[in-house]
């Protein structure tokens, strides 16, 4: 598998491994999954910083239906 750290892609190689790994819709729970990975599209932060991020700000809170 190759490397999905910014300095091993390119920008266009980064939106795909984002349409990829999100499928077709890339929503879930109100919230863009899409728009939440620009910063590693545009090689700000790594997809770990921002997968990390998330879970810090999210862990533990469940969402009633």
């Amino acid at each position: 598998m190759k490397s999905l750290l910014i300095k091993d892609t390119t920008v266009s190689e980064r939106a795909q491994i984002v349409r990829e790994a999100l499928g077709t819709d890339g929503e879930c729970e109100g919230i863009d999954l899409a728009d939440m990975y620009d910063d590693y599209i545009y090689g700000l932060k790594e997809l770990a910083d921002i997968n990390r991020e998330f879970s810090e700000k999210h862990a533990g809170s469940v969402m009633q239906r």
